[in-house]
């Protein structure tokens, strides 16, 4: 049977790649560490699950909810914001949908046309470019200072940008490599956006997640002219350990978030409604988990990072700032343990170290590999000291 031309088009998931990778190792019974996919390993909190299991009982999880979020939970989400900053948002500029990925998908949906140009900072995470693919939109990929995290400036932005340019993506913290803009850095790009009248998607899903005094910005705290210029994607995903609820929203223009619910209606109607009411409690009712989970990652980022300092051949330009990941540039390891590239690099690691991490090349950069720490730090500590004792057993 043949597919469609737009499906031969779409790349596969990486991270969901190299993770299931790891899992069919497991089976074949390999002490294999996979340093992959990046979710909490922490349970999702006690009092999240009580509320999901409250609503199933007295059965108002029973059936459809409004197609855009329970309106309850979307105001919920509208406050949390306002919480955190001097504005506002109301419950008619939220739309919730199945996960962050799914909304990201939708909204290219509805805001491109065929051939709009979407910037994309590299390194970028995985589904972005493809998402923007296929949505018939052109990915414009754009690299800052390596030094300065990758961060983009006006400058990098007026290079690649074109009368045919619809929007920029900006990921902060970064996904893979864990770098935070500050909020003057924000305000120069949103300034730039509204001048130009370019759409800014602002992924914000790792913004609790910030580390040793850095500050947690959003584009919610800056001008009005910015904020009705950004669409700002959100979840509850990795602040709650909330991974497998799927539960995404978007967040900005009521007409985007119009047509973000009349797309949904007729491509994957509402989220589940028993994740919709956890979600609820997620928010109202915050318990010190949440916290402790924060310090727990700060730990275990400024453990990961020295130690990672310590592997022959693998560069840290900057220490991550934000969500769990470390991005390291490792062509150096690649080229002295005898790989051509850094893909054959990441395979004899998995091979022979039995550590898996996710290719720079998904990321569009060649010569890095992705590791989460979003594990135990018995567990990355292994995983590290495996593949100093593989590099140096190959010198």
């Amino acid at each position: 049977m043949k597919l469609s031309k737009r499906i031969q088009k779409v790349s596969e998931s990486a991270t969901l790649a190299a993770a299931q990778k790891a899992k069919d190792l497991k089976k074949q019974g390999v002490d294999v560490i996979s340093l992959t996919v990046g979710e909490s390993d922490f349970p999702t909190p006690e009092y999240i699950d009580q509320a999901a299991i409250a609503s199933i009982k007295d059965h108002t999880a029973d059936h459809y909810t409004a197609v855009n979020g329970i309106l309850e939970l979307r105001q919920t989400i509208a406050d949390s914001y306002g919480n955190h900053s001097d504005h506002y948002y109301t419950a008619d500029q939220v739309y919730v949908g199945s996960g962050v990925k799914t909304v990201l998908f939708n909204l290219f949906q509805v805001l491109l046309n065929p051939g709009d140009e979407v910037i994309l900072p590299v390194p970028y995470w995985v589904s972005f470019a493809e998402q923007i693919k296929m949505a018939e939109g052109s990915p414009v990929f754009v690299q800052g200072k390596e030094e300065d995290g990758f961060k983009l400036t006006k400058e990098d932005l007026d290079k690649v940008y074109s009368e045919k340019t619809r929007a920029i993506v900006l990921n902060s913290p970064s996904n893979p490599t864990g770098m935070v803009y500050s909020k003057d850095e924000l305000e120069e790009i949103g300034e730039w956006a509204v001048e130009k009248d370019v759409v800014i998607i602002a992924d914000e899903i790792y913004k609790r997640l910030v580390y040793n005094g850095r500050e947690e910005v959003s584009f919610s705290d800056l001008s009005s002219e910015i904020r009705e210029q950004t669409i700002i994607v959100d979840g509850v995903s990795k602040t709650y350990a909330m991974t497998g609820w799927r539960i995404g929203y978007a967040l900005g223009n009521k007409e985007v978030m119009k047509a973000l619910a009349k797309y949904a209606s007729q491509a994957n109607g509402n989220p589940a409604a028993v994740s919709q009411y956890a979600a609820i409690a997620a928010y109202k009712e915050e318990a010190d988990e949440v916290e402790k989970m924060v310090q727990s990652f700060e730990r275990r980022s400024n453990e990961a990072y020295q130690l990672m300092k310590t592997i022959p051949g693998f560069y840290l330009a900057t220490k991550p700032e934000g969500a769990f990941y470390l991005f390291p540039d490792v062509s150096e390891a690649a080229k002295m343990t005898g790989y051509e590239s850094v893909d054959e690099f990441s395979l004899a690691l998995i091979e022979e170290a039995h550590v898996v991490s996710v290719p720079g090349s998904s990321f569009g950069l060649a010569d890095y590999l992705r590791f989460s720490y979003a594990v135990e730090e018995e567990v990355f500590a292994e995983g590290m000291k495996r593949i100093k004792d593989f590099i140096e057993s190959k010198l």
